[in-house]
């Protein structure tokens, strides 16, 4: 029999699910199945599982027709399962690499009717807490096993799903299922403890507890918060029904309900101003209802007093004491920040004038009313016309002509203009008045940290390319490629996007897991493809000529990325050599990275047919002239990708990439084309024309089918006519 079946709902948890499904699949010697539930997700969850399932024969995936929410779901995944134990496990959350064959062994050697597993609540800025479990047992409990009279403290741990691991037989003989609504945790956490004869304990983290920064339940105003009142009512009609045999558990459990309900009101994430004083007058009344004859153990402190007040009901008292906390928590809040400003003035005070005249100028024109035609575009920290903004300007110009486009650029990036593109210079006071007074800001990077966001005015965040190393809040997990990231600000600077323009459906799902907001995603293709999309052989032609590139000549680009843990460091590389296995009509052109802009000294063609192409401003057309792609992590190969021709992944450092730099997926089993770990295999790749063989060919179609759908020419017009026309999607 299998030991374990991990159910796995998923509800809009698309930028999450990869890593949970990754997490349970790449344990060690695990013997499972993972039965995903896709509960008519609007997103891409119910993809990602069938992708999964089409290249594991572990994970069963089960699609819903309509939306029965997580409680139901889990049941439907309960009755597929087949394993020994059950392991629900939420969508946005994972486990700790290598935890399994710790739990399998305590099952194993146990065998309980529930284990409880230790966990942390992972917080989106990448700070870990603490679960109970230390303050609950402070003396670990080791292999024995109990039942919940014996070690009432057990119901003090959090009464979740995720961290307890239940034999399927005792829950089919116990008839213990999920209820419908949220907070269902209540109404099945506590029945399993009372009814269970065998509980264990593992004093061991298994479990990564997110704690989202949007689209969580916890995190999420309504009136559906009530809901929690019906499943400890189910809890108590659980209660009567077993009479004598769980009575003396009543006191503790009761004191358990009070305290949620008064969790759930704390948290103004949860109940609005307005619903608090119904919310408390039901907690008053289910106190009345349940209160144990012989009373139950009143916390002491703040919180005794909250439940005396609770079971006088008198909100006013009540609220008006949260009031005064609150007032002085955010006192104290104050008088700290206080103090840290002291320091950031005195470095004011030494600023240049001018830049502090030209800040003051800039809020001076945030007073001024925005100008309804006025588009400010910039891409890549202001190095020039390019990218995607570069191709949005040029539909805007066709399609919206009533907006007024005008670029931000580095004064020594100037002349790289194309003629007739209005543009200011970054740093100076017409720079200010733009980006203090244009409707639109478009960029593929983000704007500085001093740019408000003002009402009326959209932000749209274009990006510059499907990521395959980790970006944004999930670097915090790979702290040497991100040393000197602030990401507050960053997060500062995310909420003010209004817009978010996606390549793809990957794409989509790891930018909502890497930045966290409230942005409308625009999964339309990229924007810069269009030209790749729809090129003719003749343009071809033309770029090729243009580069000195005969018609005849076998062309390889070389792009490789940037290191950002190693500032300075190439990959091996012997441009001889290449050109060597190339032969006579074989000619090799070479790409640096983009931060590397100021320290390139250009070449022009060479007789050994190498040539340093670093400055040339279009990237599109070294594409368009290129025959094959060499690259290794770069997010080139999702553009050169839409041409439909051989691309090589040449990576001879991405062992210590994925773990010092951190990757989105694993590049090396899912290639575009051929691959190469080294440079004398890169060599062979070309010398045995690998690159061309029916494997990379079919390689690169699955990766253009995952990857490069949307890029049909016409990204460009999708953005314009939702964002500067408003029409509908």
């Amino acid at each position: 029999m299998t030991l374990f079946s991990f159910v796995v709902p998923a509800w809009r948890v698309q930028g999450y699910l990869r890593e949970c499904l990754d997490s349970i699949l790449e344990q060690p010697d695990a013997d499972l199945e993972v039965i995903g539930i896709d509960d008519a997700s609007p997103d891409e969850s119910g993809e990602i599982l069938a992708e999964y399932a089409a290249r594991d024969p572990r994970v069963h995936p089960v699609r819903l027709a309509e939306n029965v929410g997580l409680g139901p779901a889990r049941n439907i995944g309960l009755d597929r399962a087949v394993g020994e134990y059950v392991w629900f496990v939420d969508g946005d959350d994972w486990l700790v690499p290598g935890c399994l064959p710790h739990v399998a062994e305590r099952l194993v050697a146990t065998r309980p009717d529930v284990l409880i597993v230790d966990h942390v609540r992972a917080h989106w800025n990448n700070v870990g807490t603490r679960s109970a479990m230390r303050d609950v047992f402070p003396e670990p409990p080791g292999e024995a096993t109990f039942r919940l009279r014996e070690r009432p403290e057990t119901m003090r741990l959090l009464h979740t799903a995720w961290n307890r691991v239940v034999r399927r037989e005792f829950l089919l003989d116990q008839g213990l299922r999920f209820e419908p609504g949220w907070y269902e945790d209540v109404s099945f956490s506590y029945p399993v403890l009372m009814a269970a004869d065998r509980i264990g304990v593992l004093d061991r983290i298994c479990l990564n507890y997110r704690q989202r920064r949007t689209g969580a339940i916890t995190r999420t105003r309504g009136d559906r918060h009530f809901e929690v009142f019906a499943q400890w009512h189910r809890v108590f009609r659980l209660m009567d029904r077993r009479g004598s045999a769980v009575a003396p558990l009543r006191p503790a459990i009761f004191e358990r309900m009070v305290w949620h309900y008064l969790t759930v009101l704390g948290n103004g994430e949860r109940i609005a101003p307005e619903l608090r004083p119904a919310f408390f007058a039901q907690i008053h009344a289910d106190y009345v209802r349940f209160l144990p004859p012989a009373g139950y153990p009143v916390p002491s402190g703040v919180e005794g007093l909250k439940h005396r007040l609770v079971a006088a009901g008198r909100w006013r008292t009540f609220s008006a004491l949260r009031d005064a906390h609150q007032a002085a928590t955010t006192a104290r809040s104050a008088a700290r920040r206080a103090k840290r400003r002291v320091l950031p003035v005195a470095r004011r005070t030494a600023r240049k004038a001018r830049d502090a005249a030209l800040r003051e100028y800039y809020r001076g024109e945030l007073r001024r009313p925005l100008d309804p035609t006025l588009a400010v575009y910039a891409a890549y920290w202001y190095r020039g016309f390019g990218c995607n903004p570069a191709a949005i300007y040029s539909a805007a110009r066709r399609l919206a002509p009533h907006v007024r486009g005008v670029w931000v650029v580095r004064r020594d990036r100037v002349e790289s203009l194309p003629p007739g593109v209005e543009y200011v210079v970054a740093g100076t006071p017409g720079y200010y008045r733009a980006l203090a007074r244009a409707r639109w800001l478009v960029n593929n990077v983000n704007f500085p940290d001093f740019v408000r966001k003002r009402p009326g005015s959209v932000h749209l965040q274009t990006h510059h390319g499907t990521p395959v190393k980790v970006m944004g809040l999930d670097q915090q997990r790979y702290p040497v490629g991100a040393r000197a990231m602030n990401f507050a600000k960053l997060l500062h600077r995310v909420d003010r996007w209004d817009f978010s323009v996606s390549s793809n459906s990957f794409s989509t799902q790891m930018w909502e897991r890497a930045y966290p907001a409230t942005y409308t995603t625009l999964e339309v293709g990229y924007p810069r493809n269009d030209r790749l999309a729809l090129a003719s052989p003749q343009e071809c032609r033309q770029v090729r000529a243009g580069l000195g590139i005969g018609p005849e000549e076998f062309v390889v680009l070389y792009a490789p990325t940037h290191r950002e843990h190693l500032p300075g460091w190439r990959p091996p590389f012997d441009p001889d050599r290449m050109r060597d296995v190339l032969g006579p009509a074989g000619r090799l052109l070479m790409r640096s990275h983009y931060f590397h802009d100021r320290d390139r000294r250009p070449h022009g063609p060479s007789a050994d047919g190498v040539l340093d192409v670093s400055t040339h401003d279009r990237v599109e057309d070294l594409y368009l002239a290129a025959d094959v792609l060499v690259t290794d992590y770069s997010s080139a190969m999702f553009d050169y990708g839409v041409l439909d021709r051989p691309i090589v992944v040449y990576a001879p450092d991405w062992e210590a990439y994925r773990v010092a730099r951190g990757v989105y997926f694993d590049l090396i089993a899912e290639p575009p084309g051929a691959v190469a770990l080294d440079f004398p295999g890169l060599v062979e790749v070309f010398r045995s024309g690998a690159f061309r063989a029916v494997e990379a060919e079919q390689a690169r179609q699955r990766f253009r089918d995952r990857f490069c759908g949307l890029d049909d020419g016409h990204a460009a017009e999708r953005v314009v006519r939702r964002v500067f026309l408003d029409e509908p999607a």
